[in-house]
């Protein structure tokens, strides 16, 4: 498979399958990621409260540090596919679950039919949508996490998504009301709730993030007469016995 020399805004169908292909060789036999976690970890570097580097989080990705590769042409595809998924990923939290293309939807696995019977059918218990995406996600925030911690403190919206994400990554749903209670299994359908409302929570976050990074400019106000100064108006009184009395 070729790659153009800019990478694409987004992957195709043949370009997922291959690095998904080179993922499960190279970085999940290491503790890397799979792609399904390597969409929620990218996705978290996109809506980072500041940059994270490529440098910084590629070793991540294969478990320590990126692999040696057969050849400079597999080292370069390598590299452009990672590009594009990031793209992808940007692309992505710039949309609300209403205008999202298909194109751009997370990545994960999600099960034909669960519905199924027989010998080959997984139970809902065992259809754990969206763990690796959440567990991924996570490994981008610890990048930044004391950023992250303070924008958790003074936003409680946030702590909701992340808690949500929590629920995905844990299988497990906590009581708010009482945390010493035991945690109840997370459903099946509430997971694909969550899952669909992804595009939604990155929105929102990135939307945070443009505005945390967005620099103010301060209200500049014209200068005005002191008291005894003449009045700007020319009647030739001072100020404060002209329009500054008013």
């Amino acid at each position: 498979m070729s790659l153009p020399a800019t990478p694409p805004p987004f992957l195709d169908d043949e370009q997922i399958e291959r690095l998904s292909e080179l993922l499960e060789q190279r970085a999940v036999p290491f503790k890397g990621f799979n792609l399904e976690a390597l969409d929620g970890f990218l996705s978290a570097l996109a809506v980072s409260p500041s940059p994270v580097p490529q440098d910084e989080w590629e070793p991540v990705v294969w478990g320590g540090k990126p692999p040696r590769w057969d050849s400079p042409e597999e080292a370069t595809q390598v590299q452009q596919l990672l590009a594009a998924h990031w793209n992808m990923c940007a692309a992505r939290v710039r949309h609300g679950e209403d205008s999202l293309p298909d194109h751009l939807a997370p990545l994960m696995w999600l099960p034909e039919d669960p519905e199924l019977t027989g010998e080959e059918a997984l139970r809902e218990d065992e259809l754990d949508v969206g763990h690796d995406w959440a567990l991924g996600f996570f490994e981008g925030v610890a990048l930044r996490e004391s950023e992250w911690d303070r924008w958790l403190d003074e936003n409680d919206w946030m702590e909701e998504i992340f808690d949500f994400l929590d629920r995905l990554a844990s299988g497990e749903v906590m009581d708010p009301d009482d945390p010493t209670a035991a945690a109840t299994p997370l459903a099946y359908r509430e997971r694909l709730s969550i899952v669909s409302s992804l595009p939604g929570m990155l929105a929102d976050l990135n939307h945070h993030r443009v505005e945390a990074l967005t620099p103010r400019e301060p209200i500049r106000r014209d200068a005005s007469p002191g008291r005894n100064d003449p009045c700007p108006c020319g009647s030739g009184k001072k100020h404060k016995r002209c329009c500054g009395a008013h």
